[in-house]
């Protein structure tokens, strides 16, 4: 199994090193510098705590021997399913947040939290679960989703929203399967090519008014914005404010790895972003969504990995969770002060409508030829032998 994870990755980094350089891991901070007063044990206690979260998250991989995937005849991902495996680590962890919090962590003991439990249920390896892998392939066929084949985050991201939307439409308001609106930032609607993506409060407001069916204005949700920050490699420019992303409390991570092997990136330390790897294999797990004796072990990991930021692929996408309006604003205010400390290299930009931001010219623009592209720009530099199935 772990032959697999070098090939695609490389050998594996693990642990942490040597610098007493600050850890964040989705909005959490880890303080590993010492000081005359605490000397070892406050950094003791601090990478303790930090493994703890870290092994708390949610892991998904590849699994074999689940139900057909329609026609394909295939019963395993393995080889080309990291991307969707990447992004249901994603998603996961913005369940969690939402039903158990932030500082939640793994249960040591049994009976696990019911709520848990049916998040995990949701992921699970069929077309019985909400946000399986063939659910997800079947919402994104229209993106190019298909068993067997690998697939950019643009995609992924816009195969989400699919999903969300198709699952809102089949259950009733009280039960959501996913209890959030879910919003793709990306180019702006009227097509300029160039420049980064916009995050539009009136266009999220909207999403949030559909999600609620009109009952409410305002409403949980989850933002990805999927980007492309160079050619062949990031664009040195977009490193610190990639590296900021995880400062920001609503911080869900980063879809991304080496070029053709999705990972999912959960904190940074340095010029280090630490990583869950979908690339171990591992047979499939059943169990109901009220079985809280379950065995829920291969959902987590107490290996830290780590990569270099400027070694993953440029295309990738970011993820955010806002819990109701004020988190949202404050998300804006963050997002807005980023952007503007970003020496004319946003990663995005917020403004009120994409009107508003259409003569904004402090964005890279597309005679940058590292610079922020439009996903449509990127797809159309890329065809299939730009990425490996794996």
């Amino acid at each position: 199994m772990r032959r697999i994870q070098e090939r695609v990755l490389g050998t594996s980094k693990t642990g942490i090193s040597n610098t007493t350089s600050d850890i964040w891991l989705l909005g959490a901070r880890y303080k590993i510098s010492q000081d005359d007063s605490s000397g070892n044990a406050d950094a003791t206690n601090a990478l303790a705590a930090f493994h703890r979260d870290f092994s708390s998250r949610i892991l998904i991989t590849y699994r074999k021997g689940f139900d057909m995937i329609e026609d394909s005849k295939l019963t395993s991902d393995v080889n080309w399913g990291c991307m969707l495996r990447s992004s249901q680590m994603l998603v996961a962890q913005a369940l969690l947040f939402h039903r158990l919090g932030r500082s939640w962590r793994k249960p040591v003991d049994k009976p696990l939290d019911r709520d848990y439990v049916e998040i995990l249920h949701l992921f699970g390896d069929s077309e019985a679960s909400a946000f399986s892998i063939h659910n997800l392939l079947q919402a994104g066929k229209a993106y190019g989703l298909a068993a067997g084949s690998w697939v950019g985050p643009y995609a992924m991201c816009r195969s989400w929203e699919s999903l969300a939307r198709s699952k809102r439409e089949e259950t009733n308001l009280e039960y959501q399967t996913l209890p959030m609106a879910a919003y793709v930032v990306s180019g702006c609607e009227d097509g300029e090519r160039g420049g980064a993506p916009v995050l539009s409060i009136e266009d999220a407001a909207r999403h949030c008014t559909e999600f609620s069916k009109g009952r409410e204005d305002w409403t949980p949700i989850l933002l990805l914005v999927p980007l492309v920050l160079g050619l062949d490699k990031i664009n040195p420019r977009y490193i610190p404010s990639l590296q900021a992303t995880f400062t920001f409390p609503q911080s869900l991570g980063i879809l991304g790895g080496k070029p053709g092997a999705s990972t999912y990136i959960v904190g940074v330390q340095d010029e280090n972003a630490f990583y869950l790897d979908p690339h171990e294999v591992q047979p499939v797990v059943n169990f109901s969504r009220d079985d809280v004796e379950a065995n829920t072990s291969s959902y987590h990991c107490d290996v830290v990995r780590h990569i270099p930021l400027d070694l993953i692929d440029p295309s990738l996408a970011i993820g955010f969770y806002c819990r109701d309006k004020d988190d949202f604003d404050d998300f804006c205010s963050l997002a807005s002060k980023l952007a503007d400390e970003s020496n004319g290299a946003p990663l995005f930009t917020v403004a009120n409508s994409y009107k508003s931001s259409k003569h904004d010219s402090s964005e890279v623009r597309d005679d940058d030829p590292l610079g922020v592209m439009t996903m449509n720009d990127a797809e159309s530099c890329l065809n299939e032998d730009d990425w490996q199935l794996l």
